[in-house]
């Protein structure tokens, strides 16, 4: 019988995942082995998760869970987001961009939208009649927010946006786009807004390239194009401009949390598939696991995942408690995808040549793991941002 991956450590939640936490755990392994695992090998060839099966986990309640029931979701909280998050990794599905549409997008629209925008495009997100993204990186300016060329012009009751966008992940799929603009490039990061654009109803918007990456092919990751495209100025989220700013670096915490549970999700998986590989693998007559060398360095590698789940463990009951700063939560985002990329890497070479072989889950998540440690502000920035507070 398999490792399950959610007991590779044997470590509890404590603290946060209570049993309605870990229901919708088992409920969203249930679901992406049944519906999204089949088809997976298909969604990797195609570079794309197909729309229907973001219907499908709509359907089953996967998408928009901390998003209040008012609004079309389950009510719940970042702790509902993780597990479903932990699952894509569990389970190996991690190029479905559920998680962003769930704990990135999602938020910006219930912290920052109108009530009436509130009730337009969440019930719509929880249904996955809308698939969101965030549109902010652009080709002369990843990491550094404050260098986005997009502009967005007021004209009477509408705006007028042009700029394009790269690295846009649901690019291909999103039709409720957040927008990073500049509504006053004079002001610097006060000048910053967030707009959505609802791509099904605008002219001048167009997709490039479903972008060819290392890894997380089924996940499509797109260049936008914005040419005079027009919405009213309505869809600007908060009260006035020049907030965008302010948002993103309010909302950045948990999206870097995130990406550690994506991170914690997958070393658990990659130990859980080492341990049967080395176990049933034989070498010199006698299974890999009796060898000191693996047993030596599996016992470091449960070690530093389990020291990685408790601070992840922390952060969580932290955040869910209002008090993770972006320090803490840049520690986690770096730290975190660091660990995943040197878990992944170990447990590969333990596989020998077959760690190679595409065959292999490894493989896989060998070539997953590696963004990690770049989206959300690449490592190198939050040790700058850790840096600065010391």
């Amino acid at each position: 019988m398999a490792t399950n991956p959610a007991d590779i450590l044997s470590l509890p939640k404590a603290g946060w995942a209570g049993d309605e936490v870990a229901m919708l755990y088992d409920m969203s392994t249930r679901f992406l082995s049944e519906e999204i695992a089949p088809h997976y090998d298909a969604y990797e060839k195609n570079e794309i998760v197909d729309r229907s099966a973001w219907e499908k986990a709509g359907a089953a309640g996967l998408l928009c869970a901390s998003m209040p029931e008012e609004y079309g979701g389950s009510g719940g909280t970042y702790a509902h987001e993780s597990v479903i998050a932990e699952a894509l990794g569990h389970v190996g599905v991690d190029g479905f961009g559920i998680a962003l549409h769930n704990a990135i997008v999602a938020p910006y629209i219930l912290h920052y939208g109108s009530e009436e925008q509130k009730k337009k495009w969440l019930p719509k997100m929880a249904t996955g009649e809308l698939i969101g993204a965030i549109a902010m990186t652009e080709p002369g300016a990843g990491s550094d927010l404050q260098g986005i060329k997009t502009r967005a012009e007021k004209d009477g009751n509408q705006y007028l946006i042009n700029g394009s966008k790269t690295f846009i992940t649901n690019g291909q799929n999103a039709n409720l786009i957040i927008v990073v603009t500049k509504t006053d490039p004079t002001k610097g990061a006060k000048g910053t807004s967030l707009i959505v654009v609802e791509t099904d109803e605008v002219e001048g918007f167009t997709r490039g390239r479903n972008l060819d990456k290392i890894g997380l092919k089924a996940n499509d990751t797109s260049e936008l194009f914005f040419n005079d495209v027009r919405v009213p100025t309505a869809n600007l989220l908060g009260h006035e401009e020049g907030q965008g700013f302010v948002q993103l670096m309010q909302q950045l915490p948990q999206e870097r949390l995130l990406i550690g549970a994506q991170a914690i999700g997958m070393i658990e998986r990659a130990l859980a598939v080492t341990v049967d590989y080395v176990k049933d693998r034989k070498a010199f007559g006698k299974a890999v696991v009796e060898f000191q060398n693996t047993q030596f360095k599996l016992a470091e590698l449960k070690t530093e995942a389990t020291i990685g789940r408790v601070f992840y463990n922390d952060c969580v009951k932290r955040h869910l408690n209002g008090g993770l700063d972006p320090v803490t939560a840049s520690m986690a985002k770096y730290w975190l995808s660091d660990l995943q990329c040197k878990v992944v890497d170990e447990c590969l070479q333990l596989h020998g040549g077959y760690g190679y072989m595409n065959e292999y889950p490894i493989a896989r998540m060998y070539r997953d793991a590696r963004v990690q440690r770049i989206y959300g502000g690449t490592n190198e920035i939050m040790k700058m941002l850790i840096g600065r507070s010391l």
